[in-house]
């Protein structure tokens, strides 16, 4: 189901792209050369000066016909605008709505105006059926996202964004097996309430809608920055780190629970950095659309690297810990590792 949704979701997203005026043509496509085609599939997709020379010679082609029939194929790779437009439109509706179905359920929560109500009764703490399926919601979402990326077509980010998806996956299925979804439920809103905002500056930006591309880029770029740096930190790993130490103490889950919110606060600050630091440019160029485009990757080839590091050495170790901590803590009689059966959902 989380992979037929998005795909059935083209039917909708295809006509409006269309009546927008965006045309289902992709880049030119490079003349078929099997030569060329085996050192673009089984050696290099961007051959050096020596390399170029020798297919030269061996082809009778001049030197820049062949740079060009190499960045024709790497193009031809590319998904086209409107393959963009589907995709950035499938995300704006999902994260519009479960931002919204998190506020109206959150709104009528407890621990939504005081958060120390996420810690009163725990472990035992009762599981709504709303709650339940705002978990299911999320959870099969990043589902849908991770399988997805093996039938789309792959891009510079696969691995961090493979890599990322599963880390959120993980961290939703052990924050609900170990009944944290109180406040889990409380960082998954905060982090649906800026995506939305991007994903409509991308759709604004393929239908060649300027302004209105920057306007939602901007607003994103505000909300993205005072909900991670404002109220994330000072309002979840307040709850997290001060509120349930006092209410519950330290338990073996808690170190590394708060770890990873920790390293994701991190990486809250390294992406409110990259904002910044793409806005500037672009501004400075008078476009903000390409700010968008490059934001739109998710990180810069400036930060890939830093990014690859942390998902690896922080989120990939500690999930592992994670798991075998829980099961070590099973024989312990300190703590109540809390496993869940459809028959607690209320």
């Amino acid at each position: 189901f989380a992979l037929f949704l998005p795909n059935s979701f083209r039917f909708i997203a295809k006509p409006c792209a269309i009546n927008l005026g965006i045309q289902d043509s992709g880049p030119h496509r490079a003349q078929p050369n099997a030569i060329l085609e085996k050192v673009f599939t089984s050696i290099t997709k961007s051959p050096d000066g020596k390399r170029l020379e020798g297919l030269s010679k061996q082809l009778d082609w001049d030197v820049r016909k062949i740079q060009r029939w190499f960045r024709h194929r790497r193009n031809q790779d590319k998904p086209t605008t409107l393959t963009k437009f589907c995709e950035s439109m499938w995300r704006f509706t999902f994260y519009l709505s479960i931002f919204f179905y998190g506020i109206r359920f959150l709104w009528t929560a407890p621990w939504f105006w005081d958060t120390r109500q996420c810690w009163y009764n725990y472990p035992f703490q009762p599981l709504t059926s709303r709650l339940y399926y705002y978990y299911i919601l999320e959870l099969a979402f990043y589902w849908s996202l991770m399988f997805s990326q093996f039938t789309d077509i792959k891009r510079k980010d696969f691995l961090i964004m493979f890599v990322h998806h599963l880390a959120t996956i993980g961290l939703i299925t052990f924050s609900y097996m170990n009944n944290m979804v109180r406040v889990g439920t409380l960082v998954l809103c905060l982090h649906d309430a800026s995506d939305f905002l991007l994903e409509a500056a991308k759709l604004a930006n393929y239908a060649k809608y300027q302004r209105l591309c920057d306007a939602f880029f901007m607003l994103f770029g505000v909300v993205f920055i005072v909900t991670r740096l404002g109220i994330y930190p000072f309002w979840i790993l307040n709850t997290t780190l001060f509120e349930s130490w006092e209410l519950i103490g330290p338990y073996p889950s808690w170190w590394l629970f708060n770890g990873l919110l920790i390293t994701l606060q991190m990486l809250h600050i390294i992406w409110s950095y990259l904002i910044i630091r793409t806005a500037y440019k672009a501004l400075m160029r008078g476009k903000l659309s390409v700010a968008v485009m490059v934001w739109g990757r998710h990180v810069s080839e400036y930060a890939r690297d830093l990014f690859h590091l942390f998902l690896h050495s922080c989120y990939c170790k500690c999930l592992i810990f994670w798991v075998c901590s829980c099961f070590c803590s099973l024989g312990s009689t300190s703590f109540s590792f809390p496993w869940f059966s459809p028959v607690q959902v209320t």
